[in-house]
């Protein structure tokens, strides 16, 4: 067997003397020449760690090259086991209609600036999953009170606010378009705040921000007539610890000042001396600190003469009742749609307390409706 390996092996050192002999034979005067002749052969191999001829990389020696220099607009480039360029971590560079979502665009299939994609996405995007359409409402109501959304004057969504008077509600689902979104609180007796109004405009795969909201207090007094001179209790809710400003309107209008307490409940007791007899109305707002204030609360009516009336507790003001006789029906709808864009309405009529009968009064009076 060692004879046949030592056969095999001189032959190959043959082949080995015979091509050297005929590649790198010397010229006839080589023998004279005192300069000698040195030849280098170098092989390449491949998992070395160095780049070296024939292969495109080896290991972390890329020859300087990424995929940026690769074509692509960024992503890691790495060097197969093959010593051959791996692209697999690079990401296409972006081109605007070319039928896939890459780079930074959104959806190419959209038009013009390959934004966001419609619904179902676009073509090539494999799973991608569009942006969410919602509105957040956040702000402060009264202490665990109710908060009720409408959307067009349809009841959207409720929560309950914490024991710091702050909520927050997230209507999902929408289409793209123009709504009027309305909010309305409960305080500890079940009476209702006036309706806070916000027109807003929805767009598709966006999420709309409604922060800062602070809705008013609500408002009742003890008497529906006070015998002037007496003293007329003027109470309420709204958030805790507020600075609550009291107006009540006569020829002249007079403000009174007092804070809610930790439940956010309020009580003024007014001096009513110095109102003429005859009927009168007082409203009241919140504010905390210098840029969180709310909007007017609604109004409540009653009478200064020569005797006092107690108010039933249960007896509750009804949004919408412009004539007082504890319904909203066609003769309330009447009377608002006689101010409906005049000047200087009554502030009964105006139940948004904007300084204008319009679309918006009508959607809260449809709200009290009780025909």
């Amino acid at each position: 067997m060692k004879r046949i390996y030592f056969v095999i092996f001189s032959f190959f050192l043959l082949i080995a003397a015979v091509l050297t002999a005929d590649f790198f034979s010397l010229p006839p005067n080589a023998a004279a020449n005192s300069d000698a002749v040195t030849f280098t052969v170098k092989i390449s191999v491949c998992g070395n760690g160095e780049k070296e001829y024939g292969e495109q990389c080896d290991g972390s020696d890329l020859a300087g090259a990424s995929c940026l220099s690769r074509g692509f607009s960024s992503g890691t480039l790495s060097c197969s086991p093959a010593c051959e360029f791996n692209t697999s971590g690079c990401v296409s560079a972006s081109f605007c209609g070319d039928g896939s979502c890459n780079g930074s665009e959104t959806c190419s299939s959209c038009p013009a600036d390959c934004g966001v994609c419609p619904s179902g996405g676009g073509g090539g995007g494999g799973g991608y999953i569009a942006p969410a359409t919602n509105v957040i409402f956040s702000g402060r109501a009264y202490p665990k009170s109710a908060v009720t959304l409408l959307k067009d004057a349809q009841i959207a969504a409720t929560t309950v606010a914490g024991a710091d008077a702050n909520f927050s509600i997230t209507l999902s689902g929408l289409s793209a378009g123009n709504y009027i979104f309305s909010l309305y609180s409960e305080d500890n007796k079940g009476v209702r705040s006036s309706l806070l109004t916000f027109p807003s405009s929805v767009t598709t795969g966006a999420t709309t921000n409604v922060g800062g909201i602070f809705i008013a207090p609500t408002i009742a007094v003890d008497k529906s007539e006070v015998k002037r001179g007496d003293n007329l209790a003027i109470f309420g809710q709204s958030a805790p610890q507020a600075d609550m400003v009291i107006s009540v309107n006569s020829e002249e209008e007079f403000f009174g000042k007092t804070i809610s307490d930790k439940d956010g409940i309020y009580l003024y007791n007014f001096d009513t001396s110095i109102l003429d007899y005859g009927t009168h109305n007082t409203k009241a707002k919140a504010s905390i600190g210098n840029q969180l204030v709310s909007g007017w609360s609604y109004l409540v009516g009653f009478k200064v003469g020569a005797k006092s009336v107690a108010i039933e507790p249960e007896k509750k003001v009804l949004k919408g009742d412009l004539n007082n006789d504890n319904r909203v029906n066609l003769i309330d709808f009447s009377i608002a749609a006689y101010w409906y864009k005049r000047p200087n309405p009554p502030a009964a009529v105006d139940l948004n307390n904007d300084n204008k009968v319009d679309l918006v009064d009508f959607s809260i009076m449809a709200y009290y409706w009780t025909g």
